[in-house]
């Protein structure tokens, strides 16, 4: 190797290195590498920011700006509020689920599909008294499945268009990748609703987080003591029958900013101390108010009446503006004028205040502000709510006129009249003239994240190439299935990118694999479609882990799974998506 390659192959690994370790967001660490690429020479100054200019990442940044239009506008209301029917049995409710799932996924980012429906789920489990443990998963691995089917279901697909347009001198158009994508939906899907979910573990205390869509379990709180308060002059073991009538548990005092030791069972309260407790949102806001204490916070302001507060549930993604932050760290009560009341993690507990501990993606946040500035607060902070409606209102008179037009741009595009770029743009221009999406808003609903990831992934891609990487990685793979089938080395290359897909983001994934795919299929003589069209699969399929995928992160809280949990759904979903995958890639597009 040249001293070029082993410098970038470096580089490469400790991005890995970085991505699985999880300490810094990948953005970060993408973006850090792309300097560190620059400053070794690796990547050429005039290609430095190429990738922001990219035309994969125009297009994504528009789909998830039309998602949202569509969200805004009641589209998707149509759909999920008629077919939805809390009354079905488990499996055919996660069938119902899984469908509507992956047909949204389809035609709108399959991460904005999947937090649309987690409520609609949240709420079914509730009234069938099941745990919401039982259909989440099912839920996610559908609206990934469902991302597979055209170009802009899902980020890999777009990059996988992008670099053939770039190899070949054409990009994959709309609806190429819907044999092979839809093959291998309909097969996953059928296989989550009948078995899948079977495998999901039954532990209870797993599951006790998402079994209640407005009372979850586990929630840490702190309640001030007014001077008015019944509480005060009281020993906190006087308020035990109290915190037993309600369900809730008293963990301990916090007096002038710190946490005394222990239950602090014996200490007599003072105005101003702070309670600690354990409880649901309803229990915690009950106990409140036959105590006549306050939830911190809900005297922010002397413009906002106490009727004008409101409570919110949400849970954070990966890359919200809060994961791995606190809430005092983003001073979101002197900035925002909304309060942390309180944290949900599994059931697990911590030492530190609620506004000091960093928050971690899963997590289930309990958040106290004006009823009307909640929404925009939860959109700026990158979550999403755990409540039926969403973090917008919905423009029901709008919602047909909203899905015509999207539906023409995509039937435009996909016919060859408009390139898919432009048609989205127009989508994004007229939804944004009509206010169907706010101009204000509009890029807060771009994942920035994503973006970054992508645009700084994409030169140290192209050096890769430049470089000879590709070619490296390619004959080592055709060497492992040195005189096999071609069909052999098409279904090692799966195997090994649904493996990196499964540690590491499927963006950074498609743009390492697309040009190893066309690498071998040259040193094979064969034909580039079917293994960048095996790359596209694989990148997206990432089932083992709950860092994979942002989906699989955005259940792990309301779905109170364990890292471990995935795999055991996930394993054979993945075995049985190659043996779906490779045969019809054989026969849609022969090598």
């Amino acid at each position: 190797m040249t001293t070029e390659q082993i410098e970038l192959f470096a580089l490469f690994a400790g991005v890995f290195g970085m991505l699985l370790w999880g300490r810094w967001r990948y953005d970060l660490v993408a973006f850090s590498a792309l300097i560190i690429a620059l400053v070794l020479g690796l990547v050429p100054t005039s290609l430095a920011f190429s990738g922001f200019g990219h035309p994969a990442t125009i297009i994504i940044a528009l789909v998830l700006v039309v998602s949202r239009g569509l969200l805004n506008s009641g589209a998707i209301d149509l759909i999920t509020r008629r077919l939805i029917d809390v009354g079905r049995s488990t499996a055919s409710h996660i069938a119902m689920m899984s469908g509507v799932g992956a047909v949204l996924s389809a035609f709108m980012n399959n991460v904005a599909a999947l937090a649309l429906l987690i409520p609609v789920d949240l709420h079914a489990a509730r009234k069938a008294g099941r745990p919401a443990s039982q259909t989440l998963m099912p839920l996610s691995f559908a609206t990934i499945l469902g991302g597979m089917v055209t170009l802009i279901g899902t980020p890999p697909n777009i990059i996988i268009a992008s670099f053939r347009e770039k190899a070949l001198g054409e990009p994959f158009r709309m609806f190429d990748f819907a044999p092979v994508g839809a093959a291998v939906a309909i097969v996953g899907i059928a296989y989550v609703a009948t078995i899948g979910w079977r495998l999901i573990p039954k532990d209870e205390s797993q599951s006790a987080v998402g079994k209640k869509l407005l009372t979850l379990d586990g929630y840490l709180a702190e309640l001030l003591v007014p001077e008015t308060s019944k509480a005060v002059g009281q020993e906190v073991r006087a308020l035990y029958p109290q915190g037993d009538e309600e369900d809730v548990a008293i963990l301990g005092v916090i007096r002038k900013g710190k946490r005394l030791g222990g239950f602090s069972s014996t200490i007599e309260l003072r105005a101003g101390d702070m309670l600690v407790v354990e409880a649901t949102a309803e229990d915690i806001d009950r106990f409140r108010g036959t105590l006549g204490l306050e939830f911190y916070g809900e005297r922010t302001s002397d413009e906002i009446a106490a009727g004008d507060l409101n409570l919110m549930e949400v849970v954070v993604p990966r890359d919200s503006r809060l994961d791995g932050r606190s809430a005092i760290s983003l001073r979101l009560r002197a900035r925002r004028g909304v309060t942390l009341l309180g944290i949900s993690r599994q059931g697990k507990r911590f030492n530190k205040r609620v506004r000091y501990e960093k928050i971690r993606a899963g997590d289930i946040l309990l958040l106290l502000g004006n009823a009307d500035a909640l929404p925009d607060v939860a959109s700026w902070l990158g979550v999403l709510p755990l409540a039926e409606r969403g973090l917008f209102i919905t423009q029901h008179r709008r919602a047909w006129f909203a899905a015509g037009i999207f539906a023409a741009a995509i039937a435009v595009s996909s016919f060859g009249f408009l390139y898919l770029a432009t048609a989205l743009a127009i989508v994004v221009a007229l939804y944004v003239a009509l206010d169907i999406v706010p101009i204000r808003n509009v890029y807060d609903h771009i994942e920035w994240p994503v973006i970054v990831l992508l645009g700084s992934m994409i030169p140290l891609g192209v050096a890769l190439e430049n470089i000879g990487g590709t070619e490296l990685i390619a004959a080592e793979i055709v060497a492992l299935a040195e005189g096999m089938p071609s069909w052999v080395v098409l279904t090692v290359l799966m195997v090994v990118i649904m493996t990196l897909s499964d540690v590491l983001n499927n963006t950074a994934t498609a743009v390492i694999g697309a040009p190893i795919a066309v690498e071998i299929a040259n040193k094979l003589n064969a034909n580039p479609d079917g293994f960048l069209m095996a790359v596209a699969i694989a990148a997206s399929c990432a089932f083992l882990t709950p860092i994979g995928h942002k989906n699989n992160t955005l259940i792990l809280g309301p779905g109170g799974y364990k890292f471990g949990d995935y795999w055991r759904m996930g394993l054979p979903l993945e075995i049985l998506v190659v043996l779906v995958a490779v045969p019809v890639i054989l026969v849609v597009f022969p090598l």
